[in-house]
C-alpha cells in the first residue's frame, strides 16, 4: 500500500492544528527530530514497525522517547496516535508532506535546475529570480548536473517539469521523423 496519501492527510491535519494551537516551525522541528530518530536507528524503526510487537509496547517506547525529546503537543499527539494505530511506518512520509505543506503555506516553492554542466556564477540566482517572478512565489533553488541531458536544462518547479534539454528535443525530433516515413 502506498503510504503517501495517508501521510498527506496526516500532514494536512497536523498543519491545521499547528496553525491553530502551536507554532508551525516548532512542529516542523519536532517532527524532523522524530523522523531523524527513527531513520537513524534501524533497531528502533524495526521494533516500532514490526507487526509482531504489541501496540502498547510501541506506544510506551514512543511516549518515553517523545518525553526525552521534549516534543511539542501536536507532534506528540500525532506520534502516539500513529503508535496506537500501528502506523508509525508513515512518519517519514508525514515529515516530507508536512514540510511541503508548510512551504506552500508560506508561499515558497522548491525548484531544481538540472544542466549538463555546472551553472556559471550568478546564473542560478538569475534563474531563481525569474522563477519567482513567473510563479509569484518565493523559490528555493537547488542545482544538479547531469551530462546525459547534453545541453539546455530541466527545471522542476514544485510538481511541474519544464524539459528544455537537448536530449529530450532529439528524442522528439527522432519521433517526428519516424512518423513521416
Amino acid at each position: 500500500m502506498n503510504p503517501r496519501p495517508a501521510a498527506t492527510r496526516y500532514a494536512r491535519v497536523l498543519l491545521e492544528v499547528a496553525l491553530q494551537e502551536s507554532d508551525p516551525a516548532v512542529v516542523e522541528k519536532d517532527l524532523n527530530a522524530v523522523v531523524r530518530l527513527l531513520t537513524t536507528n534501524a533497531e528502533l524503526l524495526g521494533a516500532v514497525t514490526n507487526p509482531a510487537v504489541a501496540v502498547a509496547a510501541k506506544r510506551s517506547v514512543m511516549d518515553t522517547l517523545l518525553n526525552r525529546l521534549g516534543t511539542c503537543s501536536p507532534v506528540r499527539k500525532l506520534v502516539l496516535m500513529l503508535a496506537d494505530r500501528d502506523r508509525l511506518s508513515v512518519v517519514t512520509e508525514i515529515g516530507d508532506a508536512y514540510r511541503d505543506r508548510l512551504m506552500a503555506h508560506r508561499g515558497i516553492v522548491r525548484a531544481e535546475i538540472t544542466t549538463a554542466e555546472p551553472l556559471a556564477d550568478g546564473h542560478a540566482l538569475q534563474l531563481r529570480e525569474k522563477l519567482a517572478r513567473a510563479t509569484g512565489l518565493d523559490v528555493t533553488l537547488t542545482t544538479a548536473v547531469d551530462p546525459a541531458i547534453i545541453g539546455g536544462m530541466v527545471a522542476r518547479v514544485g510538481s511541474t517539469v519544464y524539459d528544455g534539454s537537448l536530449a529530450t528535443q532529439l528524442v522528439k525530433m527522432r519521433a517526428r521523423l519516424g512518423e513521416r516515413r
